[in-house]
């Protein structure tokens, strides 16, 4: 029996899926990454710490997203919305005078106190109104478990960032075929008037964009180790035509 997939339904007014991004500034990627669905299936299961035992079980498996896009009263496509920036401080509150909180406080190059108390600005970006149906396969003998989690999490799950709160049941079912799952996918888009807008396949194939992402976890935690995994991006017409 070959491993299963789980129809995972990602929808909310805001979502993040950072690949690679580092220090103050925190972009998003257009579709969510395997690391950030596993940090959810993880967050579930309740299973914290670096859970490298679990993780190279998924490593291997496929994961595929649709990307879909809402229509207006037409039935035409709306046009996407653009990245939200948000952005917060950090560095203030802390007390000075403490020293294990003085090292969270950002220094000068020198290592001195910043004029101004030494707060500093981090940008965070997020997908608006984004919907994706997600096809992730598992391990045979974990599916019933994470078909259980992703109904009754043990921690809260969010869509890449913990103030990315779903707006739709995430779980959507098991299938052992991964055309039926597309095809409960789509009668699921269709219910909600929307209309598929790309699709993004694990791999190298002949399709219209290929990226590289370093997004496959292997280690959790405070060390947090990936390695990456080639997608190929397979666009709509209308979207390929600059529509």
């Amino acid at each position: 029996m070959s491993d299963p997939y789980l129809l995972l339904w990602f929808e909310a007014p805001l979502q993040s899926w950072g690949a690679d991004s580092k220090f103050g500034r925190r972009d998003t990627l257009k579709f969510p990454t395997k690391s950030g669905v596993l940090g959810l299936v993880c967050s579930a299961l309740g299973a914290g710490g670096e859970q490298s035992e679990l993780l190279v079980r998924f490593a291997p498996l496929d994961m595929q997203v649709i990307s879909y896009r809402k229509t207006n009263a037409k039935q035409q496509r709306q046009d996407k919305q653009p990245l939200l920036r948000d952005f917060q401080t950090v560095g203030n509150g802390y007390d000075d005078q403490d020293p294990w909180q003085t090292l969270l406080i950002p220094k000068t190059a020198e290592g001195k106190k910043a004029v101004g108390g030494g707060s500093k600005l981090t940008y965070r970006y997020y997908l608006q109104d984004a919907v994706f149906a997600v096809a992730l396969q598992v391990p045979a003998d974990l599916a019933d478990d994470l078909a259980q989690a992703l109904q009754n999490p043990n921690w809260d799950i969010y869509l890449g960032r913990k103030n990315c709160i779903p707006t739709e049941l995430v779980f959507q079912g098991v299938f052992n075929d991964l055309s039926a799952l597309k095809i409960k996918a789509a009668e699921i888009a269709v219910s909600k008037k929307l209309l598929e807008d790309f699709q993004v396949l694990q791999g190298e194939q002949e399709g219209d964009e290929h990226l590289t992402l370093n997004d496959v976890p292997i280690q959790f935690g405070q060390h947090k180790k990936y390695r990456d995994r080639q997608v190929t991006l397979f666009y709509s017409q209308e979207d390929y035509e600059g529509g």
